[in-house]
């Protein structure tokens, strides 16, 4: 993967002592494809559709349900549970922001938030619709999504592709901007403690951030080997290496155990740690990461500055409101 230069990185490089560059803060706009520009029908329909039970199996599990947007955009969960109280192999990744990685999904086996939307739906242990084709049976038999689709896209019929469309919409506003350190990237040099300027200074040093570049510091999407040191204790207390990764897609070898690189954005939030959820503390994951990923074994100081580094990347949240679902009076849903 090629690395991303970041201010961070820079710091290292001419041995300044303040930020000058803005280029890498958290935008306050994520761009759309061209082929679904962001409307506000859209995402009102998103949001609804985002929060709707009914489009499961059981009419008990929403995308909010594992990516809970009054929290941290995840469920705090080591493996989200779906319908029938199934749980998966891997810990629901955040929604904030992840309209500032290409590829979504542990293995980034989704190109976009589109294709995102369409996997969890109708997977049997996630939200168990035997199909696209039901789910749109099921809306198209309530009236206030029958209504709510036309205002979306005037021109086309509810369907799978227009529905994904929509809650992608709705995913494209879930930036966090304005944390400590976006305000201190663009030239607050009051806005990072003395301890968090250390933190990120360690984090450039070592080189996390040849990884965890960028405005997210998710590497835009790039795929990284975890972890690229085996550890034998650290293994059998935490199975790291049971989950392939990317080989899950793609069947070939020189894939297994590659994994998308998370946002670290909110990551104070977000526990617990890892593609397995495994690891339940921050400082506890920055230690393992040190060790399986840069053979490096940090001091007590450098954990606790890089923690305090981390934690001002929690960032500015909108308001939510939950939407008033369509209802289906005197009716159920299926």
């Amino acid at each position: 993967m090629p690395q991303i230069r970041t201010v961070a990185s820079a710091i290292i490089l001419a041995g300044a002592t303040t930020l000058a560059s803005a280029w890498d803060a958290l935008p306050n706009k994520a761009p759309a494809p061209a082929n679904n520009p962001t409307t506000a029908a859209k995402i009102e329909l998103g949001r609804s559709l985002f929060h709707d039970p009914r489009l499961s199996s059981t009419g008990t599990v929403s995308c909010a349900s594992c990516h809970n947007t009054m929290a941290g955009g995840e469920d705090n969960r080591p493996n989200s549970m779906g319908v029938h109280g199934q749980t998966g192999g891997r810990s629901a990744p955040t929604v904030w922001n992840s309209a500032f990685s290409k590829v979504q999904f542990w293995d980034g086996r989704a190109a976009s938030l589109e294709a995102q939307a369409a996997g969890p739906v109708t997977n049997p242990i996630e939200m168990g619709m035997k199909s696209w084709g039901d789910v749109v049976i099921r809306l198209e038999a309530i009236e206030g999504y029958r209504t709510a689709f036309k205002e979306a896209f005037p021109d086309e019929a509810i369907s799978e592709d227009t529905a994904t469309k929509a809650i992608a919409a709705y995913e494209r506003t879930l930036i966090t901007p304005n944390s400590a350190y976006d305000k201190y990237a663009k030239g607050n040099k009051s806005a990072l403690t003395a301890q968090e300027v250390r933190g990120l200074k360690k984090m450039a040093e070592i080189g996390c951030l040849s990884c965890h570049s960028g405005a997210a510091f998710n590497g835009n999407g790039a795929f990284r080997e975890f972890p690229t040191i085996f550890n034998s204790y650290l293994e059998k207390q935490y199975q790291f290496s049971n989950d392939k990764g990317l080989f899950e897609v793609t069947n070939k070898q020189e894939d297994a155990h590659f994994f998308k690189i998370p946002t670290l954005r909110n990551i104070a939030l977000t526990a617990p740690y890892f593609h397995n959820g495994s690891v339940k503390t921050l400082e506890k994951a920055v230690k393992v990461m040190a060790t399986v990923q840069l053979g490096k074994k940090l001091s007590k100081s450098e954990v606790e500055d890089i923690v305090a580094f981390l934690n001002a990347l929690t960032g500015e949240f909108p308001e939510q409101v939950l939407p008033s679902l369509p209802a289906t009076p005197g009716n159920t849903f299926n």
